[in-house]
């Protein structure tokens, strides 16, 4: 295969999948690893992707999807991280929902019981709007048409009026040593201030987002202390975490 095929290729798996690992490439293409950071290089300095930690990902991921669009997105695998989610919400629980689509998928399995939900995203609000006994609290601030939440400064300045015991937070790039990001950077400084409020952070992130970095870093993984994935997570993606004082699980 000539190089400019190969890179052909690279370009419409990248696009087409988001991210690609420098493993999974070299395999595919039975050529070194080295010789594929060589091409990820170049294409970088083409504008084609954008590498990663240990691959690389779509460009196209550096601006935030409609939320229609991230809604069909791996689907099978967000509700199975929400499933995992709801099991550690218990009666009386404060807790937050960020704007995510796994959020949402989250708040649609809730059951009606006692709780209080803080959020800035209109799909959850609305979700749990036909809950009787569960309190639903939202942020106003600029309305994001895309994904259907609020940010700026007053939704950061109505979330320090809360402390919630527990967030359910997703994201576009999950990074071991760079920790979390999105694309979105008034996204990335809302989901700051949830973590900020909270005493237990859960990240919700399926297999696609890890080794990944988006625009916007949101924080580092220290403040992480449960990460929720799904079971196309590989034990490559989990290893780079172990050292880190958090639980990782598959669903």
């Amino acid at each position: 295969m000539l190089v400019a095929e190969r890179h052909e290729k690279i370009i419409a798996l990248v696009t087409e999948k988001g991210s690609v690992r420098v493993s999974e490439l070299s395999q595919l293409f039975n050529v070194t690893e080295e010789t594929i950071r060589r091409d990820l290089e170049k294409l970088e300095s083409e504008r084609k992707l954008q590498r990663s930690h240990g691959g690389a990902v779509s460009i196209k991921e550096d601006t935030e999807a409609p939320y229609f669009e991230r809604e069909i997105r791996n689907v099978n695998e967000k509700q199975a991280v929400a499933a995992q989610a709801v099991t550690y919400v218990t009666t009386n629980d404060r807790i937050i929902l960020d704007a995510s689509t796994t959020a949402w998928y989250m708040a649609k399995r809730l059951p009606d019981v006692p709780l209080t939900v803080l959020t800035n995203s209109m799909k959850v609000a609305m979700e749990l709007a036909k809950r009787e006994k569960i309190t639903v609290i939202t942020v106003g601030g600029t309305l994001l048409r895309k994904s259907l939440s609020f940010v700026g400064p007053q939704t950061n300045q109505t979330l320090e009026l809360y402390h919630v015991n527990k967030a359910f937070i997703s994201c576009q790039g999950v990074h071991a040593k760079r920790g979390i990001s999105d694309s979105n950077e008034m996204q990335a400084l809302v989901k700051q201030k949830m973590i900020d409020i909270s005493d237990h952070v859960f990240l919700l992130a399926d297999h696609t987002k890890f080794g990944k970095q988006a625009f916007s870093r949101i924080t580092s993984m220290e403040t992480i202390d449960t990460i929720i994935t799904d079971s196309k997570t590989s034990e490559e993606q989990i290893s780079d975490f172990q050292e880190l004082e958090m639980d990782v699980i598959r669903a």
